[in-house]
């Protein structure tokens, strides 16, 4: 997932900014100006590298010397030298849980999706692991490109990816088949329409009215299969992705896997954020 440097300099610096506030009092207290220092960020567990592009541009943006020992999708070990600094010791003192909120943060996503994804791919399964727009605020782009460096899926970026006509819209709308017409007439060639359902027959409807991606939203696996053989009856399966969502967790992702559907969305890669453990560590003072 690339932007420009200089835009993705700008999201961390602003993250920074929050932290700062007016300044950092207690290096202002008692850490001299001039002192110069070295710094380890070591892991504390096992993980998947992610956030290692942001942490080199934010510590060079800042005027630190900085050596990743790994790259971003990288596997790491515990106790793992993962990024060297070198540099004025306020900087890097204050610049310090910003840099480890998000590399922990990131790497954490990263290390769920790989783990997720390996599951599908021992089970010589095909079907693809995707994340939900359930972010923290101000953080989607590092979420989702920690999901893809994990191997998964970003689904939506924002808003204006896709047509993603949902139960509320449905409400308003009328009907499955109206919401999916309305939009195919309304929208640019390039847009894709994805249709939430809530039964089998629906994704009759939708793929009729011209959907390109169904989610089956909070279907058991034995409905979503219900679905597959309606579609199968109709002419429709393969004809659209079929996306399963909701109640989907690491426990039960095999069983959903196994129903036929392309992709699982998940919600627990991004919501419920298990950050790694890692610490930055001075290691010499010069």
């Amino acid at each position: 997932m690339f932007i420009p440097r200089k835009i993705l300099e700008a999201k961390l610096l602003e993250i920074f900014a929050e932290d700062v506030g007016q300044g950092d009092a207690t290096v202002s207290a008692i850490v001299p100006a001039e002192t110069i220092v070295e710094a380890e960020i070591i892991a504390k567990e096992n993980g998947v590298a992610a956030g290692i592009e942001e942490t080199i541009v934010l510590a060079e943006s800042l005027g630190l010397n900085v050596d990743a020992e790994v790259a971003d999708g990288d596997l790491f070990k515990n106790k793992q030298v993962i990024v060297r600094l070198a540099g004025h010791a306020r900087t890097i003192l204050t610049v310090e849980r910003t840099m480890l909120n998000l590399l922990s943060r990131m790497s954490g996503i990263a290390t769920t999706t790989r783990k997720l994804a390996e599951k599908i791919r021992k089970a010589n399964l095909t079907t693809r692991i995707a994340a939900t727009r359930k972010t923290a605020p101000g953080l989607l782009f590092f979420d989702k490109k920690a999901v893809q460096l994990g191997g998964g899926d970003p689904h939506r970026m924002h808003l204006d990816d896709l047509v993603l006509i949902k139960d509320n819209h449905i409400t308003i709308i009328g009907s499955v088949g109206d919401a999916v017409k309305k939009a195919r007439t309304k929208v640019s060639f390039t847009k894709e329409i994805e249709v939430e359902i809530a039964t089998p027959e629906e994704a009759t409807q939708a793929a009729e009215a011209g959907a390109d991606i169904i989610m089956l939203d909070n279907f058991s696996p034995e409905q979503i299969k219900q679905t597959v053989e309606l579609l199968k009856k109709t002419g429709h399966f393969g004809k659209v992705i079929l996306e399963a969502s909701g109640g989907i967790i690491a426990e039960n992702l095999l069983e959903y896997a196994l129903t036929g559907v392309d992709v699982l969305s998940l919600g627990e890669m991004t919501h419920s954020v298990k950050s790694l453990d890692l610490n930055l560590e001075i290691t010499r003072v010069r």
